[in-house]
């Protein structure tokens, strides 16, 4: 367990969390390592050979944002044919049974749901956080996704945990975000909420994303323990 530097701040106020919100790459579903793979296919077809810096620089960017910079480094082709071209290789991953749960994700989300409103806040494009969360089951224990496209800026900016928290309802500074990127934990921050990062284990996020969280955890069932500690008794029976 690791308490960030925001830490003593977050624990006074964690006994009025009234929301969860989730991001979805990295944290319910092991599919960042896809986004890569199709970032990197379209690029080297491109001429371009995609590198490990360009991953970490997109990572959490909506999708006009990270197509906008494929189509920069690469230096031609337009950023809407990229996205398209990328996102249905995602679909056709999903399709293909690619994109798989993390293992206790399913119990994270549980555990949050029977207690709390809880949502996804995400940069995939809105039809395939939809497609993800119904083929793995856990969409009817969300209460909204919204997608970084339907804001007007990606992480590390608030925007999508904000309008995540609006639709659901909750001041932003009652839920608890949890995320896996370093642009993700800076965005969850930034709208006020107390971050727990489940830390990406190839792109870990940077010491100065860390200090702002509350926990790090080792897993999602790490989470869960820590949520069920810290949310209000379960409306529906225990989980």
């Amino acid at each position: 367990m690791m308490v960030g530097a925001s830490g003593a701040v977050a624990g006074t106020r964690l006994g009025s969390v009234v929301g969860v919100i989730f991001d979805l790459d990295g944290v319910l579903v092991e599919s960042e390592h896809l986004w890569e793979e199709n970032w990197a296919a379209y690029a080297t077809e491109a001429g371009y050979a995609w590198l490990p810096s360009d991953t970490a620089t997109v990572q959490g960017m909506s999708v006009p944002e990270w197509s906008g910079y494929m189509a920069t480094r690469i230096g031609h082709g337009a950023a809407p044919e990229i996205a398209q071209r990328v996102i249905d290789g995602m679909i056709r991953a999903l399709d293909g049974g690619r994109v798989e749960l993390l293992p206790g994700a399913p119990a994270m989300v549980a555990a949050a749901a029977a207690r709390v409103p809880v949502g996804v806040a995400s940069s995939a494009p809105r039809r395939l956080i939809e497609a993800v969360l119904t083929a793995t089951g856990l969409l009817p224990s969300m209460g909204t996704f919204v997608s970084s496209e339907e804001v007007p800026r990606g992480k590390p900016s608030p925007d999508v945990y904000q309008e995540a928290a609006r639709r659901l309802g909750i001041d932003p500074f009652r839920c608890i975000g949890i995320e896996d990127s370093s642009n993700g934990i800076k965005a969850a921050a930034a709208a006020g909420m107390t971050v727990v990062a489940i830390p990406n284990p190839v792109y870990p996020p940077k010491p100065e994303a860390l200090a702002l969280c509350t926990l790090a955890a080792t897993s999602p069932e790490e989470v869960r323990r820590f949520l069920i500690a810290r949310l209000p008794a379960p409306t529906t029976g225990a989980i």
